[in-house]
């Protein structure tokens, strides 16, 4: 009954649901206490409606294996009852208003898959007893007021996360060794915390993104409904659809992806406290598709293997005090569409290539002792070659002044022949009268020469 208007509260009837039913009422006006007879499906949708209550009074949930709340208006803490529902697979409560500490009986969730706890208001540190939940493939407490530090047994014990995002909390400390552990992870952001030290050098270790390609029907079989843990708990013939939403910064926008579209994989460690350089094993992840670092403490140099990212299509260092020249092999990265390194220390010519002249001066902004395109900045070796240019430019300045004069000059003294000899016989009569006078005489003077001339011809013809 998805996708309607329907509205009011949904009567808790005392009724005994058989044959493990998926029941769907999301985007719906649904509100008020969520009602526990519902809670006998193994597929419980209520996404996007008006509910504000969730308790545990007379739980019956032996078969729920999804819980979908998301986009609601639950408040308070969270019930703490979910050994009531040890079935449970996926767990989506994302976009309410809940507070308070998470509850310590979330760790009997032995079998879930999926954690979402995204925008609520959630705070103090994650319990320990999550470590048990060691089958979670996707962990998301992100823009909630979680503080503490990351604990090491995400990579101990949780080591077949895909997914993980703790993106702004309060969270401190460094990042632990053994994130590194997490081999499968796609995802990973960290960002807008209060993280700090220095990022491990063995982010090598992370298969996943180390990797040119993954292997995309087995990363669905392991997170979608029809894996052999599904089969377990849902009717086969359910036809179950879920989906996980997935939510993270994608290119500087946040994004929602569904299906999950795992291809993108991502690492985001923005906004902390970080410091040191920038590990070189980095340049080993040739999977990474996304990788920001902006808004820490970072210095030293870019690694000059960061071309090795060829699957690169986002790479955002800004902000960080990252010195000496922008790796040439960086312009090698065909796919890359998002560039930032401004506001850092770095120096030199921007490298010329296919790629990093496409992108405005503004991702090269606020490096003092950058210089070349796309930057207005010359660089000196350009100012050199201006300068050996200048005589010519000089001589070409000369010559089109010289034919300047000449045209001049010329244009100057037809002038003054021309009307120096048609002036005085057009304005003064003597002048006409005595120029005619010269005509007559000269043309007399031509015609006695021809008639001489003409004879002495004719004699000397005669002669011969």
């Amino acid at each position: 009954m998805s996708n309607n208007n329907l509205t009011g509260s949904v009567p808790n009837k005392k009724l005994k649901i058989p044959y493990k039913p998926s029941i769907n009422l999301n985007s719906n006006r649904f509100e008020g206490k969520v009602p526990s007879f519902l809670l006998q499906a193994s597929e419980l949708l209520l996404s996007a409606n008006n509910f504000s209550d969730l308790s545990c009074e007379n739980v019956t949930a032996a078969n729920l294996a999804t819980l979908d709340l998301s986009y609601n208006q639950i408040k308070g803490q969270l019930p703490d009852c979910w050994k009531f529902v040890d079935q449970l697979l996926f767990l989506d409560l994302s976009n309410n208003q809940l507070s308070g500490k998470i509850p310590i009986s979330m760790g009997t969730l032995v079998k879930l898959e999926a954690l979402v706890l995204r925008n609520n208001s959630l705070m103090g540190e994650l319990p320990s007893s999550l470590q048990n939940c060691k089958n979670l493939l996707m962990l998301d407490v992100s823009e909630n007021m979680l503080t503490g530090q990351i604990p090491s047994w995400i990579g101990e014990s949780m080591q077949q996360l895909i997914i993980l995002i703790m993106r702004s909390n309060y969270v401190s400390g460094n990042l632990p060794r053994h994130l590194c552990y997490l081999k499968r992870i796609q995802l990973l952001d960290l960002s807008r915390n209060k993280l700090s030290e220095r990022i491990p050098t063995c982010l090598n270790n992370l298969t996943a993104l180390s990797e040119k390609s993954i292997n995309r029907t087995e990363t669905e079989c392991r997170v979608h409904w029809y894996n052999s843990t599904y089969y377990e708990i849902y009717s086969a013939f359910n036809g179950s659809y879920y989906k996980l939403h997935i939510t993270w910064m994608w290119k500087g926008m946040e994004r929602s992806f569904t299906d999950p579209e795992l291809i993108l994989r991502s690492i985001d460690l923005s906004y902390n406290n970080l410091k040191g350089e920038m590990p070189k094993e980095i340049t080993y992840m040739i999977g990474l598709v996304s990788l920001n670092l902006s808004r820490n403490n970072l210095n030293g140099e870019i690694p000059s293997e960061i071309g090795n990212l060829s699957s690169l299509e986002s790479l955002d260092l800004s902000r960080n005090n990252l010195s000496g020249k922008i790796p040439p092999t960086l312009s090698n990265i065909d796919r890359l569409s998002v560039l930032d390194l401004s506001n850092n220390h770095l120096s030199g010519r921007i490298p010329w290539g296919r790629q990093l002249q496409t992108f405005d001066a503004s991702n090269f902004e606020g490096n003092v002792d950058l210089c070349g395109k796309p930057l207005e900045k010359s660089c000196p070796g350009d100012e050199t070659v201006i300068k050996s240019k200048g005589p010519e430019e000089h001589d070409e300045d000369d010559n089109s002044g010289f034919y300047g004069a000449l045209y001049m000059s010329l244009g100057l003294g037809f002038f003054t022949g021309f009307w120096g000899l048609l002036g005085p016989l057009l304005l003064w009569q003597t002048s006409r009268i005595a120029y005619l006078r010269f005509l007559n005489k000269l043309t007399d003077c031509i015609l006695e020469m021809a008639e001489v001339n003409i004879a002495k011809c004719q004699r000397w013809l005669k002669d011969e």
